[in-house]
């Protein structure tokens, strides 16, 4: 979806009949499409086609010598064995970006290399679980499938230097990215504290493991977040809150002894905070420099002004659905106004024929023909 966003063609591979498994996840589903598949799809053209299929798989090894890049996520080995593995796509196609995703990778113990990935697993493994969630309580995930998003990122990532790379050599290359190597990048300071430090840590929270006052207060009508970074900031919070007392405390006057003691810091400030509601709170801090931010559902999340402003949803019209929203690329050009048209989420097929006349020059007769002989699928009526 992102390489779509940023103008590639993107044809999305789909098993006739079911298609992508995230079309069946809900609810919620409106008017029976799942609002998760139409999260994750848009800018893709749905192209239908049975692999197990002689003349299914024929079509894809062409597509495939046409194409920049090839993404796969299938479990080691099934690719090969369906015929549109690495090295079969590749002898016909060396510039070929091939990009393969999995749980465990390809390469490495055998063990876990066969083993599938879902991005709750990989919260646990990842170590994100067992950081996340309060002190006192049990390991909580992300709100969210932060690992599938943050493999996804690493791929993307992965891809465009693949492509940058191919402008200098002329050749494609195979990219091994693994859903448990994205989601541990992503513990960074935590890991050093094991890796350096020799600590092993866990849970804090809504606290930061290492800055204080960096956390979640309670205000008169909700919470807010206040992210002291530095002693400065911190002297100026405590002349705010009417407590200049508390930056002079030896327990607080740096930010070592602040987290050191930061259970007594958050006694000595809390009670402050919740004589006046959020708005208040979060407007004066902001003025004086100290930073600081209520804490939104999604309703007032996409009703926030510099979202509008710099127009982070965008629309489509759904053949089914008729006008959708969705969260946009967070990758902006200028000027803001200059933005590609969006194409939705596509329905299973949408674009198979389109495709294969198109792209592949077959006529509408052979078309009927590989429909009739099971191999490709069209948009259902």
């Amino acid at each position: 979806m992102s390489m779509g966003d940023l103008g590639a063609e993107v044809i999305k591979v789909e098993e006739p009949g079911t298609g992508d498994e995230t079309r069946a996840f809900g609810p919620p589903f409106v008017k029976g499409i799942s609002t998760y598949f139409l999260s994750i799809n848009r800018n893709k053209k749905s192209l239908a086609v049975n692999l197990k299929d002689p003349e299914g798989l024929k079509i894809v090894q062409a597509l495939a010598r046409r194409s920049d890049v090839v993404v796969e996520n299938f479990r080691p080995g099934v690719a090969k064995r369906l015929g549109v593995g690495w090295e079969r796509l590749r002898s016909d196609n060396p510039r070929l970006i091939y990009c393969s995703i999995s749980g465990f990778g390809h390469q490495g113990l055998p063990e876990y290399t066969r083993l599938p990935g879902y991005d709750a697993v990989m919260q646990g493994l990842g170590g994100l679980q067992h950081l996340t969630g309060q002190p006192d309580g049990p390991p909580t995930k992300v709100g969210i499938s932060i690992a599938d998003i943050l493999t996804g990122m690493t791929a993307m990532q992965g891809i465009l230097l693949a492509l940058f790379s191919r402008e200098r050599t002329g050749q494609g290359s195979r990219l091994d990215i693994s859903m448990l190597d994205s989601t541990v990048q992503a513990l960074t300071f935590q890991a050093a504290n094991h890796l350096i430090a020799n600590r092993n840590p866990g849970r804090v929270g809504n606290r930061h493991a290492s800055i204080a006052p960096y956390e979640t207060f309670r205000a008169k009508d909700g919470y807010l977040n206040v992210a002291v970074a530095n002693d400065g900031q911190f002297k100026k919070l405590c002349d705010l809150l009417g407590t200049p007392a508390v930056a002079e405390d030896p327990r607080f006057a740096q930010n070592r002894s602040r987290v050191e003691n930061r259970d007594a810091l958050a006694e000595s400030l809390g009670s402050v905070f919740q004589a006046r509601p959020v708005g208040e709170w979060v407007s004066a801090l902001q003025s004086a420099g100290i930073p600081a931010g209520p804490i939104l559902d999604l309703a007032q999340l996409f009703a926030h002004p510099q979202l509008v402003a710099r127009r982070t949803l965008v629309e489509a019209d759904h053949p089914q659905l008729g006008a959708i929203r969705m969260v946009g690329s967070p990758i902006k050009t200028e000027p803001l106004d200059d933005l590609p048209a969006v194409m939705p989420p596509p329905v299973l097929g949408e674009h198979t024929e389109q495709i294969l006349t198109s792209v592949l020059s077959l006529d509408p007769g052979e078309v009927q023909r590989l429909v009739a002989a099971g191999a490709i699928a069209l948009k259902s009526a």
